[in-house]
C-alpha cells in the first residue's frame, strides 16, 4: 500500500461572516492525483490554503507525512519547500526574466549553486515548452505561457506535493489546453498533485480520485467513474450534469401555491426555457399536485418538488417524493387530465419504497 502523505482530520476554517470548511476529513496517498471540484464558494481554494498554511486553521489538523503541521512549534518554511503551490494569478516576479523567476527560490533557499539551478531550470522551461523563453520577461508573455513558467517555478524546488488552486481560471479559453497539457504530463510521472478545477473533462482523466465539496465538507469522493458516471448523492449528480434546479418542500394544505407557480415561472425564464414548456410544468404541477396529491393527504405531510433544468440537454424534468402509503398519481386523475399529462409528458415513472413515493418526468 501506497504511503500516507497527507492525513486531515476535523478541518474546520472560520471567517467572521461565513465558514467554507466546517468538518473536513481525508487521507492522500503519495502518487495520488486529487481533484477536487464543486460549486464556487464551497470551500475548495480555502482547503488548499489551509494545507499548505497560506491560512490558519480555526480548528483540526493536518500532517504531511506524519508530521504535525498545524501544532505550535511546526516547521513552515521547511513545510513551503516540500510543497508547492501554483496559483490561479501566476505570482510571478515582473523585474525577473523568465529563468530568474525559476532560479530564485531554488538559489536562495536551498542554496542551490547558480550553475546548477540554471541547468534546471532550463530543463523545465523545455519540458513545458518554453526554453526560447528563458530571457523573457513575464509581460512578453501570453497568460497561459504565464502559467507554464509558473509550474516550472513550482518544480524548481523538488517538491513532494503540488498545490494547483484552478491554474486555468485566470486564462483565455484559448490557451487552457496548454496548461492542462503539462498538468497530465506530470500526473504521468507519479507527482502527488491537488488540484482544484472547473474543467470537468480533465479531472476526470487525470485524477485518481475525485473530492466533490459543499456543505463545508468533502461531501462525496471516489474515482472518477464513480463520480461522474455513478454519483451516490443527489447534489453530486446535479452539479456533474450541469443541473439548475427549482426545490420546493410542501408540509400542509395551506401553502402558498400562488408564490410557488410564480417563482416557478421565475425560474424558467432565468434558465431561458421556453415559454411553452414552463407552462407545462406550472401544468403538471396544479394537475399532480393540487388536483391529487394535496387533497389526498392527512393534516401535515411532507413532500418535496423538484423541477430540474439540463443545460446540456435542454430537457426539464420534475420530481415529486413524499411519504405515506403507496400514491400513484396519474391512477388518481380524471380521463381529462390523463390526456392532457399525456400530451406535456413523457416517461413518466412512479416507485414505493420504504415508505416513499417518488414520481419522476419529462416535460415537453
Amino acid at each position: 500500500m501506497s504511503e500516507t502523505m497527507i492525513t486531515v482530520r476535523h478541518l474546520q476554517k472560520v471567517y467572521p461572516n461565513v465558514t467554507p470548511l466546517k468538518d473536513v476529513n481525508t487521507e492522500i496517498k503519495r502518487g495520488e492525483v486529487i481533484s477536487i471540484i464543486g460549486p464556487s464558494g464551497t470551500g475548495k481554494s480555502t482547503f488548499l490554503r489551509c494545507i499548505n498554511l497560506l491560512e490558519k486553521p480555526t480548528a483540526g489538523e493536518i500532517l504531511i507525512n506524519g508530521l504535525p503541521i498545524t501544532a505550535a512549534k511546526a516547521d513552515v518554511p521547511a513545510l513551503r519547500r516540500k510543497m508547492g503551490m501554483v496559483f490561479q494569478s501566476f505570482n510571478l516576479f515582473n523585474h525577473l526574466s523568465v529563468i530568474q523567476n525559476i532560479t530564485a527560490a531554488p538559489i536562495d533557499l536551498l542554496h542551490v549553486p547558480k550553475e546548477k539551478a540554471y541547468e534546471r531550470g532550463m530543463e523545465l522551461l523545455r519540458t513545458v515548452g518554453l526554453a526560447d523563453k528563458a530571457e523573457s520577461y513575464p509581460d512578453e508573455l501570453s497568460g497561459g505561457q504565464k502559467q507554464r513558467v509558473a509550474i516550472a517555478r513550482t518544480l524548481a524546488m523538488n517538491p513532494e506535493i503540488v498545490l494547483f488552486d484552478e491554474p486555468t481560471s485566470a486564462l483565455d479559453p484559448t490557451m487552457v489546453g496548454e496548461v492542462l497539457s503539462v498538468i497530465r504530463n506530470l500526473a504521468r510521472q507519479g507527482l502527488t498533485m491537488l488540484i482544484v478545477t472547473h474543467e470537468m473533462r480533465f479531472a476526470r482523466d487525470v485524477s485518481t480520485r475525485i473530492f466533490y465539496m459543499d456543505e463545508g465538507v468533502i461531501y462525496e469522493e471516489g474515482r472518477p467513474d464513480e463520480i461522474f458516471e455513478n454519483p451516490k448523492k443527489e447534489k453530486t449528480r446535479q452539479f456533474i450534469n450541469h443541473l439548475k434546479v427549482f426545490e420546493e418542500d410542501i408540509t400542509n394544505h395551506d401553502f402558498d401555491f400562488v408564490s410557488v407557480t410564480s417563482r416557478l415561472e421565475d425560474f424558467g425564464r432565468k434558465q431561458q426555457i421556453a415559454q411553452k414548456t414552463i407552462r407545462n410544468m406550472q401544468l403538471a404541477f396544479e394537475e399532480l399536485v393540487m388536483q391529487v396529491l394535496i387533497p389526498s393527504f392527512a393534516a401535515s405531510f411532507n413532500l418535496t418538488f423538484t423541477a430540474e433544468y439540463s443545460e446540456e440537454q435542454g430537457r426539464v424534468t420534475l420530481r415529486l417524493c413524499y411519504d405515506g402509503s403507496e400514491l400513484n398519481p396519474l391512477e388518481r386523475v380524471d380521463e381529462v387530465s390523463q390526456k392532457l399529462l399525456a400530451r406535456i409528458t413523457s416517461d413518466y415513472l412512479y416507485t414505493f419504497s420504504d415508505g416513499m413515493n417518488r414520481v419522476e418526468m419529462s416535460i415537453a
